[in-house]
């Protein structure tokens, strides 16, 4: 006679970090929209995801330029390798939601190419 034991396993809970350079304020409120947002954004893929950097930058610091302000997102996917996109914008916020949609563009096409094989 076999005794077989079943684990159940957590599922995976997204860790989120909101970085920031020294010409991009940080905020309570910056992270808390942010981390939402992301939240939301990802939900699907919640059950892949281990982590999700998110970094804003000031591209010009205090000088004038369209789109100088850099939002980079980096997800990390558990046994894979990190998946990172960039978008540039005029505000911080902008820049956020460009690099979010490519972001969940890559990770819908990479999990449905893992799905085929």
């Amino acid at each position: 006679m076999r005794l077989v034991t079943f684990v159940k396993l957590k599922p995976l809970t997204m860790q989120i970090q909101i970085n920031t350079d020294k010409n991009v304020e940080n905020s309570d409120r910056l992270q808390t929209y942010f981390s939402t947002e992301i939240e939301t954004a990802l939900s699907r893929f919640n059950d892949k995801i281990t982590r999700v950097e998110v970094h804003f930058g000031d591209e010009n610091a205090d000088k004038f330029g369209e789109k100088d302000k850099r939002c980079l997102i980096e997800a990390r996917i558990a046994n894979m390798k990190p998946i990172a996109v960039t978008n540039f914008s005029d505000s911080i916020e902008k820049a956020f939601h460009g690099a979010l949609d490519k972001l969940k563009a890559v990770l819908k096409t990479t999990f449905e190419k893992q799905r085929e094989y």
